[in-house]
């Protein structure tokens, strides 16, 4: 009830000062009219407050996020749910959601009154432009009665996290070299992953369902051949992201690191929906398995969160990636690169593994002078040609790059000695000037 008191609104104290001022002066000139006029002055502001105390401790709220995982730029729908657990119906409730600055700011909703035993629900939208995870919540709750004279602020303790990963777009199918690596157990591959030309196929035997006749190994073979369920052999990639802070250029959402965090996301969830048992690895020290049992949810949470370390080195990344050789296919995001730290990824070009490097030009992420520009596009094409000369199958990355547009560069013979001729021609001339 003290609380209720403090909670009384400027109208509140106004009929309660009234109210005993009208009070003494009834018992001074002895008035009982006026004392019934004062007593109902006081009598309002604190039924008012037991009104409004009473309703404070029986209401409960829960909130859903819908979803509770977005990709950045995109948008999710709060839904609170406020129920009046007493017998006695609430006024007017005036309800302000917590919000971190990133996602907009707090929603203020209103609801007339609930009545005894009563459920209501309200909703509103966010839209998170930059990755990370936010706290939604907690919820504040102000309630007053029907005459203003009392009004209380209530908080629920309970938050939710809402998860803004990276946003991922969808690549086409291409054919990759180093698919099939390694031993395990067998799985299932998609025809769409490799070409229908490529399907493993075996003779028919009875009782095999007829809409696994591959017809194309039947005609070339001359007797009825299916396609297989299982191989004994697996798929699998590992996705590198250079996380240093000097690697990278540009700020906020527009970032060279944003760029490459995002293609790191979309080449993961694309390898892992072609059926590749996928590792992603960072020089800062995560090494993430995203099998079957942990789809993609742990991986696009732990990219919603990653960020550029001003203490990572290519030696290091090397170094995890090294631990457990997994062979197959290695797909590296690279920021800027000397040609030393170029030869130092050389060592993860092995018999059967085969690297493919998203190398990103940074220095187009800054506005520089004609001579600057130069100097940096010689740099970068003479680490790029080390990378070439380490085995690395490179695919270079402007500003304003698109990855799906860049995507198909990675493929099998996209690139070949007039890739590595023209760059070796580029670091001649930029020597020589």
């Amino acid at each position: 009830m003290r609380e209720a008191l403090r909670g009384l609104t400027t109208r509140g104290r106004s009929f309660l000062a009234a109210g005993t001022a009208a009070l003494l002066c009834a018992l001074a000139l002895g008035e009982t009219d006026l004392m019934r006029v004062a007593v109902l002055l006081v009598a309002l502001p604190l039924m008012a407050a037991l009104y409004v105390g009473r309703a404070r401790y029986k209401l409960a709220c829960s909130r859903s996020l819908d979803p509770y995982r977005v990709q950045a730029g995109g948008s999710a729908r709060v839904l609170l749910r406020l129920q009046n657990m007493s017998r006695l119906p609430t006024g007017t409730l005036l309800l302000e959601d917590r919000l971190p600055y990133a996602l907009g700011s707090r929603p203020r909703l209103v609801l007339e009154r609930l009545g005894a035993q009563q459920a209501s629900s309200v909703a509103y939208t966010v839209r998170a432009e930059l990755r990370g995870r936010y706290e939604v919540g907690p919820l504040t709750l102000r309630m007053t009665d029907p005459f203003g004279l009392c009004e209380l602020t209530r908080s629920f303790p309970s938050s939710d996290k809402l998860t803004v990963i990276p946003n991922v777009t969808a690549l086409q199918l291409v054919r990759l070299a180093g698919e099939y690596s390694g031993t395990g157990d067998s799985r299932a591959r998609s025809v769409a992953v490799h070409g229908e030309d490529d399907a493993a196929t075996r003779e028919y035997r009875r009782g095999d369902d007829l809409r696994r006749v591959h017809w194309r190994s039947t005609a070339r073979v001359g007797e009825l051949m299916v396609r297989r369920e299982e191989q004994p052999w697996e798929s699998r990639a590992t996705v590198l992201l250079d996380t240093r802070l000097g690697a990278h250029r540009g700020e906020g959402p527009t970032a060279s690191f944003e760029w490459a965090v995002s293609a790191s996301a979309s080449i993961a969830v694309h390898l892992r929906q072609a059926g590749y048992r996928l590792r992603l690895v960072t020089d800062a020290g995560a090494d993430i398995d995203a099998n079957e049992g942990t789809g993609d949810g742990m991986l696009l949470d732990h990219l919603a969160e990653v960020k550029a370390t001003p203490r990572g080195d290519v030696g290091s990344l090397v170094e995890h990636v090294r631990r457990r050789a997994d062979g197959g296919l290695v797909i590296a995001v690279l920021g800027l690169l000397t040609p030393e730290e170029a030869r130092l990824l050389s060592a993860l070009r092995s018999s059967g593994t085969t690297c493919i490097a998203f190398f990103l030009d940074a220095s187009t992420w800054l506005n520089l002078p004609a001579p600057a520009r130069e100097a940096a596009a010689n740099d970068h094409a003479a680490a790029a040609l080390a990378l070439l000369h380490g085995g690395w199958r490179v695919v270079k990355v402007k500003h304003g790059d698109q990855l799906p547009t860049l995507w198909p560069q990675a493929a099998r013979g996209q690139q070949g000695f007039a890739v590595r001729a023209a760059m070796a021609e580029t670091v001649t001339m930029g020597g020589g000037r």
